[in-house]
């Protein structure tokens, strides 16, 4: 931010910071003016909620029949071919 205030362009600080447009001093120099330096700290980001207990149950009950699906397919399977004349 000083630095901008004292003359640097856009595109020299975003070329020194590694950045790959000078859009993001923009953004930087927006927050400055609209919340101060406070605007320029980093927010904490919350977490993403865990799933509801009825949602988990839900899954554990979907995994387990879609194994049972595949466990009975193959055993239909081996039942067709069982039967079949060579």
């Amino acid at each position: 931010m000083q630095r901008f205030l004292a003359g640097e362009t856009r595109i020299e600080l975003a070329k020194e910071l590694g950045l790959s447009s000078p859009k993001a001093i923009d953004v930087w120099l927006r927050k400055h003016r609209d919340e101060g330096e406070d605007g320029l700290r980093s927010k904490r980001r919350s977490r993403t909620p865990e799933p509801a207990e009825s949602e988990t149950g839900e899954r554990s009950e979907l995994k387990q029949l879609q194994a049972e699906n595949k466990r009975l397919r193959a055993t239909r399977r081996s039942h067709t071919w069982g039967n079949c004349a060579p």
